[in-house]
């Protein structure tokens, strides 16, 4: 059985590490380069890097802190936000990513994912999707940092998605993002169900079971969080430990 995966996330604004609620009251954390180093020691699987508003003000990704982090950790490195060409993809895999989140870009022109699969191979394209629940056991994708709703079935996405290339989704439940109060398992569920590659939960972590709970009712292959981590609420060794213990396969040790 393969390992699951725990990831932490850092939310980039403006060259900062930046956290909020359900995408709203962004407020300043750390550094992202000692941040991720913190990560890479304490045994993270993965780490990922959003730069937040690079899609929303129509701008390049922060290249230069992408290398900055990259070159301090050993462990994959995923990055998105902003990312609208395959040029874009190459620049930021040159600066040390190991995958390329895309998700705006992806909505607009869906040949992306595609043309972006070929040319650098699918396990280096991730699909990210922001999800809210519109009606019951239905969920719409969100683009621009989840300001706009597509009208798009995020189910369906997810399947398209996989059938143009990607190699990995990542679902973000907008409702309970940053709540603390546990991932949509119902959402993450639906979505693994659905597809046949790795689903990554995001949105919602607040204690270890709540990582238990997306990583073998949800399906999930990997599980996302940012705040519980940033402020030290969860100790990733802990939370491994507590996986390991009810039974679930994971990476333990440096």
């Amino acid at each position: 059985m393969l390992a699951k995966r725990i990831i932490p996330c850092l939310d980039v604004d403006k060259g900062r590490v930046v956290k909020g609620k359900k995408f709203q009251n962004i407020r300043d954390v750390a550094d992202p380069v000692e941040l991720a180093q913190r990560y890479n020691q304490a045994g993270a699987d993965e780490l990922v890097f959003y730069d937040i508003t690079a899609s929303n003000e129509d701008r390049n990704i922060f290249l230069d802190v992408v290398e900055k982090v990259a070159a301090e950790i050993a462990i994959p490195f995923t990055v998105g936000g902003g990312i609208r060409t395959i040029v874009d993809v190459h620049s930021v895999l040159r600066s040390g990513a190991d995958k390329v989140s895309i998700n705006s870009a992806a909505v607009t022109n869906p040949d992306f994912i595609q043309e972006a699969a070929w040319k650098f191979g699918s396990q280096c394209i991730v699909l990210s999707i922001d999800a809210k629940k519109t009606a019951p056991e239905q969920w719409q994708v969100y683009i621009n940092g989840g300001r706009k709703n597509t009208g798009i079935d995020a189910i369906e996405w997810a399947k398209q998605g996989e059938k143009l290339g990607a190699g990995e989704i990542v679902i973000n439940a907008i409702d309970v993002d940053g709540e603390k109060n546990g991932y949509n398992i119902e959402l993450t569920k639906a979505i693994a169900q659905s597809v046949n590659i790795p689903i990554v939960a995001s949105g919602g972590a607040g204690i270890n079971d709540h990582f238990v709970s997306v990583l073998q009712e949800g399906n999930a292959d990997a599980a996302l969080a940012a705040s519980v981590f940033h402020y030290g609420e969860i100790q990733i060794s802990e939370l491994k430990n507590h996986l390991y213990g009810n039974g679930i396969t994971v990476r333990r040790g440096n």
